[in-house]
């Protein structure tokens, strides 16, 4: 919004020249985000308080998490207050990467909403019945990838994908391109989900993952940069690294609340959509493969829980009694349960975290 307004205004005062620079305006949408969660972030914990919206802890975790029971959820109402106002105020509102990365994240804002809302407030013990979550997750990365295949940043890239290590490597796909897209969203919508199951693990964990995305959008949207990179020239792109930082500075503000000893929780409103943001921004910047690197973690978490789940049917099914490969899923419990303080464990997946975007990051030079 602030470019539309003001940027015209640079032929009567040099000053608003500052509103054509990418890098000014995403600095500027990351302040925003971090103003809004600590002017927002008291008042929603104290709203949520009042009402009684606790969390409610399974009796089989870790007994550790017993003291959590009534903490207050459904935090992602601060985060994606955090992101989708700074970003409308910072960024190129009429851009289509800016209105498909809104669209990806309040669309499973919203759902995640609504599974808050009846396992919260209607107390159902399951929330929002898991086809429909799944439908609309389908749904979302339907949208988005036959809107990207009919309306491409370059027809030559329409439905390809970039190729890790190889310069400009790209592979055309098809039509295989939509269920891909698909499969991204909804799949990294759900492992951070999972993830979210610590103090401060999931944000933390987005916030990394997204400094990489911004990166790589600031590189992909410049001509002369991803001409350096060997990587694919998307226009337009540049706009994302507005909101990749406005998503890192909510994401570091709600840190301030939901760190060790949590004073709330992100619950499925906000994961699901970050979850949902990082896959779309995945998907537009061309690095879907790239993505099981950089969210690393995330994929070793979702992993975990597919393999305990199938593991203990194959065993039940063949011995009759059902075994199980870690001492409970997903993987940052099983830490929990073999020792580790919960921070010990927060800290220790942030920094594979970090050398996991480092390395993503090295593979554009050796490429």
């Amino acid at each position: 919004m602030f470019y539309h307004l003001l940027y015209p205004l640079r032929e009567f005062f040099f000053a608003f020249n500052v509103f054509g620079y990418i890098s000014f305006r995403a600095v500027g949408a990351a302040l925003t985000a971090l103003i809004i969660s600590f002017l927002f972030g008291p008042k929603i914990i104290r709203t949520l308080q009042s009402r009684q919206i606790g969390e409610t802890i399974r009796l089989d975790g870790p007994d550790s998490h017993l003291k959590k029971e009534g903490t207050p959820t459904m935090g992602g109402i601060i985060v994606l207050l955090a992101v989708i106002l700074p970003t409308f105020l910072w960024a190129k509102v009429d851009d289509k990467h800016i209105l498909l990365i809104l669209l990806a994240t309040m669309w499973m804002g919203i759902i995640g909403f609504l599974d808050d809302y009846l396992k919260v407030i209607k107390k159902y013990p399951r929330g929002l019945i898991a086809r429909y979550k799944m439908a609309g997750q389908i749904s979302l990365g339907l949208i988005i990838g036959v809107i990207l295949i009919y309306y491409p940043d370059s027809s030559q890239f329409a439905t390809s994908i970039s190729i890790p290590f190889v310069s400009n490597g790209t592979l055309d796909i098809g039509w295989f391109y939509v269920p891909l897209v698909i499969l991204v969203i909804t799949g990294t919508s759900n492992a951070v989900n999972l993830t979210d199951g610590l103090d401060g693990l999931a944000t933390g964990l987005v916030a990394i993952a997204t400094l990489v995305f911004g990166a790589i959008a600031y590189a992909s949207g410049r001509l002369d940069y991803s001409d350096y990179l060997n990587i694919i020239y998307l226009p337009g792109t540049g706009e994302l690294f507005i909101f990749c930082l406005a998503l890192i500075g909510a994401c570091i503000g709600f840190l301030w609340f939901n760190a060790n000893p949590a004073k709330i929780f992100l619950g499925d409103t906000g994961s699901l959509a970050v979850g949902a943001a990082l896959g779309t921004l995945a998907v537009l910047l061309k690095k879907e493969i790239l993505l099981f690197m950089i969210g690393g973690v995330f994929v070793a978490e979702s992993l975990s829980v597919m393999m305990q789940v199938y593991y203990f049917r194959y065993t039940k099914k063949k011995y009759g009694e059902g075994k199980r490969i870690f001492r409970m899923a997903p993987l940052h419990h099983h830490f929990e349960l073999l020792g580790w303080p919960e921070n010990h464990v927060v800290v220790r997946f942030w920094i594979i975290g970090v050398l996991l975007a480092l390395i993503s990051l090295t593979t554009f030079k050796i490429q």
